[in-house]
């Protein structure tokens, strides 16, 4: 007997929310959202500066607690050890080491995520961002735009399955950017699950689905076949 398409999606879920909300007394960073991503998805999540896109993320990474509700990355609690292992983030303003360069950077990652043979994969990165001729250099002395693609190697260096990324366009130049994007396309299809944050709308049309935030609150959640301009307005 064959097997019969009902139209349920059944891959298990990547990222999950359950009333995950963010105040700081009485205001609210993130009202009660509810959300479900299934693995391989790719997630972009829009909106004006203020929305609670990075808010969402950071809760979601470990980085700040919630106020209400959980959340579950790959079936664990944010921040515990096995969110760790299957999670990388690429956050919106990265933070290096003082001392160590970018290859040794990329050494420390790699290594503390259990990949024995990372240099090869080390070397293409950087050459695929355009930084193989800064690799003995401290990221700690870059520009904005070459610190985002040092951290984008960084987060690409290690396992993951899951990743989430903030506003990860920032100061990039377009072969930068390019760069980002194919890496994103072959995350994606490998079956990694990708959330990104973003406000340019440019770089969504790509994604399996659109999530749009206004204070704090989902006010869109479908494709990226749609007119979002009016969702990042303020």
């Amino acid at each position: 007997m064959s097997d019969v398409d009902d139209g349920v999606d059944r891959r298990p879920v990547a990222v999950r929310t359950n009333g995950l909300a963010k105040s700081y007394g009485d205001a609210a960073a993130l009202s009660p959202i509810d959300l479900e991503v299934r693995e391989g998805d790719r997630v972009a999540i829009i909106g004006h500066n203020g929305s609670g896109k990075t808010t969402l993320l950071r809760m979601l990474a470990g980085l700040l607690d919630a106020s209400e509700g959980h959340a579950e990355i790959a079936g664990n609690a944010p921040g515990s050890i096995p969110a760790r292992a299957a999670l990388s983030y690429l956050a919106d303003q990265p933070v290096f080491y003082d001392d160590l360069s970018v290859i040794e950077h990329l050494e420390y990652i790699a290594r503390l995520h259990g990949v024995d043979d990372w240099r090869p994969l080390a070397d293409e990165l950087v050459e695929r961002v355009g930084l193989t001729a800064r690799i003995d250099d401290l990221p700690t002395t870059f520009s904005r735009g070459l610190r985002q693609k040092a951290a984008i190697c960084l987060a690409f260096v290690r396992p993951f399955e899951v990743l989430i990324v903030d506003e990860p366009f920032v100061g990039l130049d377009t072969p930068g950017r390019n760069a980002l994007l194919a890496l994103f396309d072959d995350a994606q299809s490998r079956g990694r699950t990708l959330l990104v944050a973003t406000h340019e709308l440019t770089t969504v049309a790509t994604s399996d689905r659109v999530i749009a935030l206004r204070s704090g609150e989902v006010v869109y959640d479908g494709g990226p076949d749609t007119d979002l301009d009016d969702l990042v307005v303020g």
